[in-house]
Order: C-alpha cells, then sequence, then structure tokens
C-alpha cells in the first residue's frame, strides 16, 4: 500500500493522524477534537480537523479494510431510515463483514439490487446465509441477481444488523443531522472502517485478550496512516 503524503501541511503527521483518529473513533465533533488537541498545547483551528478528515480519511478507511481478514459467508442486510435536507432516506447496511454503507432514495428492488451488486462486487463471493427483515425487496433482489443462498428473515433474528445503526443514530444527533446524500456516504464510509478496526466486543472476551486486540488495532491503525 503507498504510504499517505502529509507534505505542505503545518502540523507533523502524528498530530494529523490523532486529529482524524479522535474524530471518527469517537462521538466527537470537530470543535471538541479542537478542544481536546488545544488541553495538549496545540493550536489549532476546528476548520483544520474538518479538511484532515476529508482528504485522509478515505485514504486511511481503504488501509484499514485492506487490513480486515476475509468476512464470514453468513451477511445481515438491513435498511434505516434518515432525513437529509427535508427528505427522507434510506441507509442500507450490510453487517458482519465490512460494514458495508450505501445510501439511496428508494427501499424497493432496485435499490436492494444496488445493493447486492455492490457486495458482491466488493467482497468477491457469494454467502451462503442471508438475514433480513420481512421487507419483500430483499427477496426480489436476491431472484433478479440468481442468488441461491438461504434466506432467513425475522425481526429478531437481524438484531445483528438493527443493533448497528445505534452508532449511526448518535453521529447523526451529534453532527445535526446529515446535510447531504453524498456527505452522508462519504462520512459512514470512512467511518465504518474505523469502527469495524476499533470495535472490540470487549464485554465477550477476558482482559488479556482484549490488550491483544488494542495491541492489533493500533499496528492496523499505524499502518494505514503510514506517511510517505
Amino acid at each position: 500500500m503507498a504510504p499517505i503524503s502529509y507534505r505542505r501541511h503545518r502540523f507533523p503527521p502524528v498530530v494529523i493522524q490523532h486529529a482524524v483518529w479522535l474524530y471518527l473513533r469517537f462521538t466527537l465533533s470537530y470543535r471538541d477534537v479542537e478542544e481536546l488537541l488545544a488541553e495538549r498545547a496545540l493550536d489549532l483551528s476546528y476548520e483544520s480537523v474538518r479538511s484532515w478528515v476529508l482528504k485522509f480519511g478515505p485514504a486511511i478507511a481503504r488501509g484499514l479494510r485492506r487490513c480486515r481478514p476475509r468476512p464470514s459467508d453468513r451477511w445481515h442486510l438491513d435498511e434505516m431510515v434518515v432525513r437529509i435536507a427535508g427528505k427522507h432516506m434510506y441507509l442500507w447496511r450490510a453487517v458482519d463483514h465490512e460494514g458495508e454503507i450505501l445510501v439511496q432514495r428508494r427501499r424497493d428492488r432496485s435499490a436492494a439490487v444496488k445493493l447486492m451488486r455492490k457486495l458482491l462486487r466488493k467482497q468477491g463471493f457469494a454467502p451462503t446465509r442471508v438475514t433480513t427483515d420481512k421487507l419483500r425487496s430483499y427477496g426480489a433482489a436476491f431472484r433478479h441477481l440468481g442468488l441461491s443462498c438461504h434466506h432467513e428473515q425475522g425481526l429478531r433474528q437481524n438484531n445483528r444488523a438493527e443493533n448497528s445503526h445505534q452508532v449511526v443514530r448518535r453521529r447523526e444527533r451529534k453532527m445535526q443531522r446529515f446535510k447531504s446524500a453524498a456527505s452522508a456516504q462519504r462520512f459512514l464510509s470512512v467511518h465504518a472502517a474505523v469502527h469495524n478496526t476499533f470495535n472490540l466486543q470487549r464485554h465477550l472476551v477476558s482482559r488479556s485478550t482484549l490488550r491483544i486486540f488494542r495491541s492489533e488495532a493500533a499496528a492496523q491503525w499505524r499502518s494505514a496512516t503510514n506517511s510517505a
């Protein structure tokens, strides 16, 4: 993976990387990151943090995705409604692999087909089992694409995907809603990669295992933010 160039920036790479990590890892605003860095005697504007996230975030997310293991062959699909610029939009999400996110206006078969095509193209293989809610668009999309995987439907069976929306809802409230579909797509794609790397399910592992997972996540972050 080609290193990221931090040339022509006033602050050293370690400061830029830490600012981007704070904003994407925790539910913070740009001004919150500015305050946290000011406590460490780093005088910078929240606009600098915003420009760093927009410039370096996608490249860091691509690096983190390359470090992720191969996803399982069981996918959970779900959609949630968000209000963007006064219009209702649907945020389609696939869980138990890379946390793919797709923002679309519709909730019909064509929208489900678009999500599945993106997943199949990106992952390179078809799942053996897919769990969704009872939205009929999923079944229609699977038939349209000729997928023969086992399709489970049910609200409780899809709790894994339903619960994954909680993180997005917290960020949506902190950001006072998304301003456009393009900005929501751009931010959530980057945020998903960081969240998947550092979401370690700490309540399910021992303290010693948690230390190992944290060390591995930190190593992946260092690899993804490697400077030229």
